[in-house]
Formats: structure tokens, sequence, C-alpha cells
């Protein structure tokens, strides 16, 4: 995971990403931009394994494919917001993004999100479903 890795000091790939905030590193950054993102994969990561599986019945059960299906809202409108702003220019000089910070978020990064809002979308309608994984069919 990339956003531990800068954390804690590396800096390989993320002057593409982040831009001047790479050199500076203000203390914000590092802990919500770095460390919080990191944490945000983690607990999307558990998210993703309970509902791939081990998903809790009742209640508890009905609130982890909700959140599978906000995942897969936030996760797909970020994707497409972003490629639109960066594909029409419309933010402007406002945003002070480089031409190699553009390349890499629309080719590498991005994309990244709008599979990331598939799967999440995908996984909630399965999760529970007699069809889905948990069937015992093999």
């Amino acid at each position: 995971m990339l956003h531990f890795y800068w954390a804690l000091g590396g800096s390989w790939g993320l002057s593409v990403s982040a831009g001047p905030l790479a050199e500076e590193r203000p203390g914000w950054f590092v802990v919500m931009g770095l460390w919080g993102v990191g944490m945000l994969c983690l607990v999307g990561a558990v998210l993703g394994w309970l509902l791939a599986g081990a998903r809790p019945r009742g209640l508890a059960g009905r609130a982890v494919k909700a959140l599978g299906w906000c995942v897969c809202g936030l996760l797909l409108v970020r994707g497409v917001a972003v490629e639109v702003l960066l594909l029409t220019d419309t933010a402007g000089q406002e945003m002070d993004v480089s031409p190699e910070q553009r390349l890499w978020t629309l080719v590498l990064w991005n994309p990244w999100f709008l599979v990331g809002g598939l799967v999440f979308g995908l996984a909630a309608r399965e999760s529970g479903s007699a069809e889905g994984p948990r069937s015992g069919a093999a």
C-alpha cells in the first residue's frame, strides 16, 4: 500500500500523485492524505472481505451490504468527476495540476477508483444472494 510507504517517508511516485505537497509534506497531508487514506484502504479491504463471504446475518449483514453500495457510489462518483474535470480542464489553472500529474491521474490512479466502484457494486449485489459465492457450488 503506497499510502503507508509515503506516510513513512517514501517518495517514489508521490510527486506525480500529490504535486507540491510531496515536497512540502505538511502535517495535515501526512495525517489525512497518507495515513488516513491508507487506513481507509484497509477498511475497504475488510468490507470487501465481508461482502465476499463472511458477511454477518441480520441487521449487521444489511449494514455491510448498504456500506458496500455506498462505497460503490462514492468511488464511481469520485472517479467520473475527476475524469471529467481533468479531461475538460474545467478547473483550469486554479487547480495547479501539472501535465505529468494529469497524465498519471488519468491513466494510472483514477481508473482504480472506477474499477473499485464497479467491484464494490458487484460484491454488494451478490452479497447474500442464493446464487452468490456462498452457495457452496464449486
